[in-house]
């Protein structure tokens, strides 16, 4: 076979993007079955454990303390636990996969098969096969029973999509959003902003659903599967840690590395505890930038850096994590946290203290003669800037 560069460039290419577009699919498929998996043995063993009256309401926080793993911690044990009660449909599709990809035998699996006989429901759900994707919302919530295939749902949803899904209470609204989902080839993202702005209620009192969906769907964001593996979910399933979910710009990310030994080099009692420390409020992840704990004042100190201007939701997001910090990490003995906000841009720095929830003025003024000064870390700002831009010049 002859070809010229250009052909060569072209099939590489290609080849890459349909590998990556697999590996993707195949990721996110694992982490479904496996959480659905997980979910059914949970309710299976609280059904018809043999030992189950010991743990009782403590099962899933023993088997939580026992696994010691991230991904099977005990809040996401309870949202498996969920997922399987909410798509027990999702059995067979699940079942077919494990055994195509992995070719074992199913003598190491639940008995899905025969709990898929012995619900009902559940097969008239799966022997519903008119259910087309090209239907129009409302042909298709004619019957209340109609549900999306199954096979649909698992080639084309994502374990974070489900979490959402799941979130939704009316279950109208969860076909609606299933089936929208799917037929825009939605992202995450795209799927939480469509739910939190009631679109399927809009729909409903719309004199046009089907026109509305067109419009809706033609600036939709739409799934970008190499994008798809970039979520905590996944990050959790491959044991990847928490400061890689994160991606900073470039100088923020230097800033970041240089401050904390800068921080911990001015001394003060400063003891260092972590980088971008996941905080989860909800089902949204944020990540504080540095967390130290200064064993004078006894209390944390938390640092984000932004490299723009400070606005007002950078201010409310840090006292958000003071917030969580006093609510959930403060011990008795502990003094309130402190956050302190960093920015640049463009010649104008400014350091910010957040003392939000800190009542004495007295107290405050402790924490101002043991943190750095404004002046030192404005100082620390413009050395660090003129380093970044020398080394991007080549002049360093």
């Amino acid at each position: 076979m002859t070809m010229n560069f250009e052909e060569l460039e072209l099939s590489v290419n290609n080849l890459n993007t349909v590998f990556e577009e697999n590996t993707a699919k195949a990721i996110n498929r694992n982490i479904t079955a496996r959480n659905w998996l997980i979910g059914y043995y949970i309710v299976n063993y609280e059904q018809n454990g043999e030992d189950r009256a010991k743990y009782g309401d403590k099962t899933l926080l023993k088997l939580a303390e026992n696994l010691n793993k991230k991904s099977l911690s005990y809040r996401n044990l309870k949202l498996y636990r969920q997922f399987y009660i909410e798509f027990k449909v999702l059995g067979k599709p699940i079942f077919d996969y494990i055994l195509n990809e992995f070719r074992t035998d199913e003598n190491w699996l639940p008995n899905i098969r025969q709990t898929l006989i012995e619900d009902k429901k559940t097969l008239k759900d799966l022997a519903i096969a008119d259910c087309q994707i090209g239907q129009t919302v409302s042909a298709q919530f004619e019957d209340d029973e109609l549900q999306i295939p199954p096979e649909k749902l698992f080639s084309h949803l994502s374990f974070s999509h489900f979490t959402l899904i799941m979130g939704v209470d009316n279950h109208l609204a969860k076909i609606f959003y299933e089936l929208e989902t799917i037929r825009g080839v939605w992202s995450f993202r795209e799927l939480k902003r469509q739910i939190h702005t009631n679109y399927f209620e809009r729909s409903a009192i719309s004199r046009n659903p089907q026109k509305m969906s067109e419009y809706i769907q033609s600036g939709s964001e739409k799934m970008d599967l190499t994008e798809l593996v970039k979520t905590p979910f996944v990050y959790e399933f491959l044991g990847l840690k928490d400061s890689e979910i994160v991606e900073e710009k470039d100088l923020e990310q230097a800033l970041i590395n240089h401050l904390e030994e800068f921080i911990l080099e001015l001394g003060n009692g400063f003891c260092f505890e972590t980088r971008q420390k996941r905080i989860l409020v909800d089902d949204d992840y944020f990540f504080c930038d540095l967390v130290f704990y200064h064993r004078i004042l006894k209390c944390h100190v938390l640092i984000d850096l932004k490299a723009a201007k400070i606005k007002y939701n950078d201010i409310a997001q840090m006292n958000l994590y003071l917030a969580y910090y006093r609510h959930n990490i403060m011990q008795p003995d502990d003094n309130p946290p402190v956050g302190i906000l960093m920015c640049t841009e463009a010649g104008k720095e400014l350091v910010q203290y957040t003392t939000e929830g800190i009542d004495a003025n007295l107290f405050i003024q402790k924490y101002k003669l043991n943190l750095p000064s404004e002046e030192k870390l404005t100082a620390w700002l413009k050395e660090e800037i003129k380093r970044e831009q020398g080394v991007k010049n080549g002049n360093i």
